[in-house]
């Protein structure tokens, strides 16, 4: 006979089953414990819970005869060094927003500038030269800081270049960098100042192409006699090293890959590690 269509149990089935539930209550209860009990670890470990981005600030600053307007990304927890981040020919401070923030967080002070001047690479060398000074005095960016790495992505890599020999730069990273021969000179302006620097070096380069003047600085690598990695990134764009790009430099240049931006990414945290002990 059965009760609403169900079989009766047999003799020790119900008896199994209250066993079953039982364990199944206590087994709860201790997957609960367990997760509770990492929580506190975990907020013991860090009282304040994980540090936040501070807001980015966006100051004018008056270098020579210019006013340079730039964007500062306060470090997040403690003050490893500091970073200045130039960018491309008619490019601007925006286009290399993402580095910077990625920089900001692994502990650096980082500066993204735009360049007061288009055509000039001394005069923005001479810019980036003042910033370097004003971080080491502090104040204007608030305290000393004693390790500056230059950063510069396509022309702003020659105008960092040409910068990179001043006191308190510690690395200079080049993301496929741009060179050129000056008017009434004989010789490429990027390719004599590496040939004389001592300051620690690395080469981000895409392979040649028409947007990076058919990779005119990849001479910089036998140059540079503190060269520590040149890295040719198969496949990369020359938009692969802006962060964020836009579509105006995609349909001059090519499309953007995400492994090709990942690298680029993970090789200036890699110097940032190196530099800023």
């Amino acid at each position: 006979m059965a009760l609403s269509g169900r079989p009766l149990p047999r003799f020790g089935e119900h008896q199994h089953n209250v066993q079953m539930e039982t364990l199944v209550f206590h087994a709860r209860r201790v997957c609960t414990a367990l997760v509770g009990a990492a929580a506190v670890m975990v907020t013991m470990g860090n009282p304040l819970g994980p540090a936040a981005a501070a807001p980015v600030q966006t100051k004018v600053h008056a270098i020579h005869d210019h006013r340079v307007t730039l964007d500062v990304y306060p470090a997040v927890g403690p003050l490893r060094g500091a970073a200045i981040l130039s960018h491309g020919f008619t490019r601007s401070r925006r286009t290399l927003a993402g580095h910077a923030q990625a920089l900001a967080d692994a502990g650096v002070l980082v500066l993204t500038p735009d360049l007061p001047c288009t055509f000039d690479f001394r005069c923005n060398a001479r810019a980036l030269a003042a910033l370097v000074g004003s971080l080491r005095a502090g104040g204007t960016f608030g305290a000393p800081v004693e390790r500056v790495m230059l950063v510069g992505f396509s022309a702003g890599g020659l105008s960092s270049l040409l910068a990179a020999d001043t006191p308190g730069v510690v690395g200079f990273v080049g993301m496929d960098p741009f060179d050129r021969t000056m008017p009434g000179e004989d010789e490429r302006l990027g390719l004599v100042a590496a040939g004389r620097l001592q300051t620690e070096a690395l080469l981000l380069r895409a392979p040649p192409s028409s947007c990076n003047a058919e990779a005119v600085a990849a001479s910089w690598g036998t140059a540079l006699p503190a060269l520590w990695r040149d890295e040719l990134i198969t496949g990369a764009s020359h938009c692969d090293f802006e962060s964020p790009t836009d579509w105006l430099c995609r349909l001059a240049c090519g499309d953007t890959d995400p492994a090709s931006q990942q690298r680029v990414r993970q090789a200036l945290l890699d110097a940032a590690a190196r530099w800023m002990r």
